[in-house]
């Protein structure tokens, strides 16, 4: 048995253990990338940590611990409240703010995790103050981080056409752009139509400024709970619903379809924030603003690493007021954390000894070209599901060009096939941006979370890749 192919049945193994023994697939991870590195791939300590992701370690701790931070002192309760006022109370809209944030973000140049490492936060916050699935809201931003990402000026595009006229290619930069969107936007109306965006629009309009329909305050009710009982009415144990994989029902105050929910009143921990039921600005909080707004210019404006921002920035608010940052360290997701270096140091591995490689040419080898890009295509989604999709389009494009050379293949089709299968796929909870949606939920059971990014993330590797291949492949687009 060839070492690619034990390196791919451990890492199965690595999967049925993690799914049927509940152990942590991140610690799994690593114990097999010291096993197979050591002994079929012959790789030292420093061969094997090759492949740990630091710069994503940083991320994950940093962007969790500086929105833990601002979850504390109550900075995301003010930005949703501001949201809410932003669509006139429609809740049903934000899931589709922050798919066109997202995407206009990373259209502009913003790299991908870096966008969704801006938004998710915010987004998971809303999603969990107004009993929206965290599933949805966390697929959409991702989506809309993807939709936005191959425009001609965007980090994505810019490196595919770059590929693309390196290899003596014909591309077409608007055609890779809009394939790239329509999909991600058609994917984006399917899970909003499924994971409740009807039981949403049925909600009508919340009240703008924490009043409830008839004009009353949001805490008249009495404890300080809150009044639409989104907290934990119509969830599972850990906050999560109950009606199915990441949908959610309305609350007992939504009533019968058309009525709006009372308005969400503050947190007994925050009533200092608050004023007739409606969150204000502290000193705390608009410097958490500006703490966020310091890490959008930082990432955008020049370029600095997103999660070293973060936690720098991190430390300042903590510097400043202590007993937030006691609170917030204890959030931080390092169960997450670990799961994904676990996981991406093994892929690390797989790298290094050369098993995607060994793939890739068994399948470019394949005689008939129509089915050597599909196969292309389904490798470039579930290595990306893994690893990076930039690297894995970098890797594929080259290997498809011998049979797109016999002129039976359009090359602009191919192209935007692998571009869209290799990164719909960032949904996975293994990739950067899923990951990101993973450790950025509040209030949820991340086990259960976990699984459905996982299954939700399989469904997409066994279809988009299919689906693509059909619709910009065979009829030879380029």
């Amino acid at each position: 048995m060839s070492p690619e192919l034990v390196s791919i049945l451990v890492l199965v193994v690595v999967f049925v253990i993690a799914t049927t023994r509940s152990v942590n697939m991140g610690a799994l991870a690593f114990a097999a990338a010291f096993g197979v590195g050591t002994l079929v791939a012959d790789l030292d300590a420093d061969g094997i940590f090759a492949g740990f992701p630091g710069d994503l370690f940083v991320v994950l701790v940093g962007v969790t611990y500086l929105f833990a931070i601002a979850r504390a002192n109550g900075t995301t309760d003010w930005l949703v409240h501001a949201a809410v006022r932003l669509v006139r109370g429609r809740v049903a809209l934000i899931p589709w703010v922050m798919f066109a944030l997202t995407g206009a973000l990373t259209a502009i140049g913003a790299v991908s995790p870096a966008a969704v490492a801006i938004v998710a936060p915010i987004a998971l916050s809303f999603a969990t103050r107004y009993s929206i699935s965290p599933l949805l809201m966390g697929t959409m931003v991702v989506h809309g981080a993807q939709a936005g990402g191959f425009s001609p000026i965007s980090i994505y595009g810019s490196i595919v056409n770059g590929i693309v006229e390196r290899e003596h290619l014909p591309g077409s930069e608007v055609g890779l752009f809009l394939a790239s969107l329509i999909a991600n936007l058609l994917i984006a109306a399917v899970l909003f139509t499924v994971l409740g965006g009807r039981k949403l629009w049925a909600r009508g309009s919340v009240p703008v400024h924490g009043e409830d329909s008839a004009g009353r305050d949001g805490d008249a009710e009495g404890d300080g709970t809150p009044s639409n009982g989104t907290a934990n009415a119509g969830t599972g144990p850990a906050g999560t619903d109950t009606e199915g994989a990441g949908t959610t029902g309305t609350t007992p105050a939504a009533g019968a379809a058309g009525t709006a929910p009372t308005a969400v009143a503050t947190r007994p921990d925050r009533d200092a924030g608050t004023v007739g039921g409606e969150t204000r600005l502290t000193p705390a909080r608009t410097a958490t603003l500006v703490a966020l707004v310091a890490l959008v210019v930082a990432v955008l404006g020049f370029d600095l690493d997103a999660g070293l921002t973060a936690v720098s920035l991190a430390v300042v608010l903590s510097t400043a007021w202590p007993d937030d940052s006691r609170r917030a360290v204890g959030e931080i997701a390092w169960s997450t954390v670990l799961l994904i270096c676990g996981v991406l140091t093994y892929v690390g591995v797989l790298e290094e000894m050369g098993t995607i490689t060994w793939a890739g040419e068994g399948v470019g080898g394949i005689g008939v070209p129509l089915l050597a890009a599909l196969l292309l295509c389904y490798i470039g989604a579930v290595v990306s599901a893994f690893a990076s999709s930039v690297g894995i389009m970098g890797a594929l494009i080259p290997l498809a060009v011998p049979f797109l050379a016999q002129g039976e293949i359009g090359a602009a089709g191919m192209v935007a096939a692998l571009a869209v299968s290799a990164t719909v796929v960032d949904v996975s909870p293994f990739s950067t941006n899923g990951a990101l949606v993973l450790a950025a939920a509040p209030d949820v059971d991340r086990e259960r979370f976990f699984r459905q990014l996982m299954v939700y993330g399989g469904i997409v590797v066994a279809a988009v890749p299919a689906l693509a291949w059909l619709v910009l492949v065979v009829p030879g687009f380029g």
